[in-house]
């Protein structure tokens, strides 16, 4: 898939690396730690261990110039609605990363649409995730609380969002909760992600 001139592409073992400098500079904004964040970029570790479990690398995509620049990616990975007597497989996605410098440009939109099409193709039935209440319903996504479904704990908020992407597949998930890999929690894993993010460090 070509977007002007950037191509999307699966992201290959050569690319490992790359993506994941250009993930931690994209989320290695200064004031983390006073957000009471980990303190050191934590989505770049992410997406190193979601290509050992839990990932989809049919769904991790890169964003190429056509001189062969890395300067996006996007990752989906296994989640589940859990309902009180089955669970249904549904997608989460994130990290989605682009360069600093090349962000605002339209990339991002690209690996978004790039992944919902292919995971169409691939036969996925819905994708649940949180972030931007006002930026992701351009692509179809609405508040999961639509749906009947909440967080884990129980609860439901705009930046908690659901798209189906067959019609019908969230039809029967009313009362579900959302359960997304435990990659993405940050106190679990922080010691972790600290030394992890050492070899990048020493690096710069």
């Amino acid at each position: 898939m070509e977007i002007e001139n950037v191509i999307i592409r699966l992201e290959e073992g050569k690319d490992h690396r790359k993506v994941e400098e250009l993930t931690r500079d994209a989320f290695n904004y200064p004031d983390r730690i006073m957000h009471g964040q980990i303190g050191c970029p934590y989505e770049h570790w992410m997406v190193h261990e979601l290509r050992h479990r839990d990932g989809i690398l049919e769904l991790s995509l890169v964003a190429q110039l056509k001189n062969g620049t890395i300067v996006g990616h996007i990752i989906c990975s296994k989640a589940i609605v859990k309902m009180e007597n089955y669970e249904l497989p549904v997608l989460n996605f994130g990290p989605l990363s682009v360069q600093p410098e090349y962000q605002r440009q339209g990339i991002g939109k690209a690996l978004i649409r790039a992944m919902i099409e292919k995971a169409k193709k691939l036969g996925y039935g819905a994708i649940l995730f949180f972030g931007r209440p006002e930026y992701y319903p351009q692509f179809g996504f609405k508040e999961a609380v639509i749906y009947g479904i909440s967080d884990a704990e129980g609860y439901n908020y705009p930046a908690f969002m659901a798209m189906e992407l067959k019609d019908g597949y969230l039809d029967n998930v009313c009362g579900g909760k959302f359960f997304e890999s435990d990659i993405y929690n940050d106190e679990l894993n922080r010691e972790t992600v600290i030394e992890f993010d050492r070899d990048f460090l020493n690096k710069q």
